[in-house]
């Protein structure tokens, strides 16, 4: 009788049902220890201020209000609902409530991952996929927009793999998703594109004489995708914002997270790939439809730094149930009856972290933060200012137009890439053209960035203000006189 009974109590807390928890409380309060680490990237400060910007207007931009530049040119939020939502957290909670609420998203994120992997897998490769995933995230966790869809990616991707694992129909339950997705993120058009793969294997699943029904349970679902994904306040034109965004060229090489992976010095990423490579070699395959998908993920990765959070979300829920297969790794489903003290216990540590954190002095590093810069400068009355590009996502916050800033579907390939030239003085001519051709009265510019060195030294211009974070040149005559 005694046996029965601790079985039973084992039974009930089974991998599959307390470990997602588990998985997921535990990257919560990790990221919320780091906190101003997913304050590091200069957009968390623009994408607040333009969700201040569509509270105070009740509308979404449709030209850009933020740059002198570019004022008034055609321009979207794309990821408008993203930055209302972190705005509106920033205004009750401040900084500290930004970093949890993007902490919040990755852990549910890698909560829902670890649950669909225990579906098929058992606890340890499951954790092992888990754990290599979170290495390939870390890089790119930050509070941005992205990080707000990564459960959705999760759970839409799960659900197309497990109507291929099953063989069941198109998951229509769905579809809302995506209207969420394309509201949140350009990113909607990565979902649609999930879908081919699904239909793909269904047909090499069927006999030829098949085809027409398979492609009939999948058309629809498809044509409905597509529709859902326009439900936004631009309609279609979110759809195109990737295609805008990849149409930067070589442009992109001057920006950190789209360039490809740097082999130079080994790394988590490399050390992955090479995994990988030895677990092929020891006689581990993977189904075409699943390679593919798999071997596509792996080439964004490679092409853009940025996407390797691509290849560690969804990667694992394509090879799960080919792995689980042939490994005969398959988890027993646990009965989930008893878990109201887990679900009590890690809500508790969660309420408790989240206090904790809350009542800390967390905001974006100094680095890109050149308040005092600012300030001193006088720079809110300095006239048109060329700042670094780092630099434009606080001055946004701030109210002062930008020069440049890290919209780069609004600036373009060409404008981009004559700003790097000019100011690492790759074409000195071109620099003191761009010194009178915008009229600027200010300069605001990191210590390190060569053409520093040249305004130091040329007659109409004179450093004001110097810190370890930015360097200020005024204009020492007044422009356009």
């Amino acid at each position: 009788m005694s046996d029965i009974i601790i079985g039973r109590s084992v039974k009930s807390f089974a991998a599959p049902a307390v470990l997602p928890w588990l998985v997921g409380a535990g990257v919560y309060a990790l990221q919320l220890t780091l906190g101003q680490r997913l304050l590091s990237d200069p957009d968390s400060y623009s994408h607040i201020a333009v969700g201040r910007w569509i509270m105070a207007h009740g509308a979404v931009p449709a030209s850009d209000p933020f740059s002198f530049s570019m004022h008034g040119a055609p321009w979207i939020s794309f990821e408008w609902l993203s930055e209302l939502v972190y705005a509106a957290v920033y205004a009750l909670l401040g900084w500290a409530g930004v970093v949890a609420l993007a902490a919040a998203a990755i852990a549910l994120a890698v909560g829902l991952l670890t649950r669909f992997l225990l579906r098929e897998l058992s606890p340890l490769p499951a954790l092992l996929m888990v754990l290599a995933s979170v290495v390939l995230l870390a890089p790119h966790m930050l509070a941005r927009p992205h990080v707000l869809i990564l459960p959705i990616l999760v759970t839409w991707a799960a659900a197309l793999v497990r109507s291929m694992d099953r063989r069941t129909p198109p998951p229509y339950w769905a579809l809302p998703l995506l209207t969420l997705w394309a509201n949140l993120h350009g990113s909607v058009v990565l979902a649609l594109g999930l879908i081919a793969p699904a239909v793909l294997e269904a047909l090499l699943d069927a006999k030829r004489s098949e085809w027409p029904q398979v492609l009939l349970r999948w058309l629809p679902f498809s044509a409905l995708a597509v529709a859902a994904s326009c439900l936004t306040p631009y309609g279609p034109e979110s759809l195109l914002m990737p295609l805008k965004t990849l149409g930067l060229g070589p442009a992109l090489g001057w920006i950190t997270e789209w360039r490809p992976q740097d082999f130079g010095h080994v790394g988590p990423f490399e050390l992955l790939l090479l995994a990988g490579l030895f677990a092929l070699s020891r006689g581990v395959t993977i189904p075409v439809v699943r390679m593919l998908v798999v071997l596509g993920l792996l080439h964004f990765a490679l092409a853009q730094v940025r996407n390797a959070d691509l290849l560690a979300m969804l990667a694992p829920l394509y090879l799960a149930t080919p792995l689980a297969r042939q490994f005969g790794a398959q988890a027993e489903a646990g009965e989930g009856g008893s878990m109201r003290g887990v679900n009590l216990t890690v809500s508790t540590v969660l309420i408790v972290v989240t206090g904790l954190a809350l009542v800390r002095d967390v905001r974006p590093p100094r680095i890109n933060t050149p308040e005092a810069a600012v300030v001193n400068a006088d720079l809110a009355d300095a006239g048109p200012v060329l700042n670094d590009y780092s630099f434009g996502g606080y001055l946004i916050f701030a109210g002062i137009p930008t020069f440049i800033d890290g919209r780069g579907e609004l600036y373009g390939g060409e404008f981009i890439d004559r700003y790097n030239r000019d100011l690492s003085l790759a074409n000195l001519r071109d620099f003191l053209k761009l010194l009178d051709q915008y009229k600027f009265g200010a300069t605001l510019l990191a210590p390190n960035t060569p053409a520093v060195a040249l305004l130091d030294r040329l007659p109409n211009w004179q450093r004001v203000y110097s810190d370890d974070v930015a360097v200020v040149h005024k204009r020492r005559d007044t422009p356009g006189k």
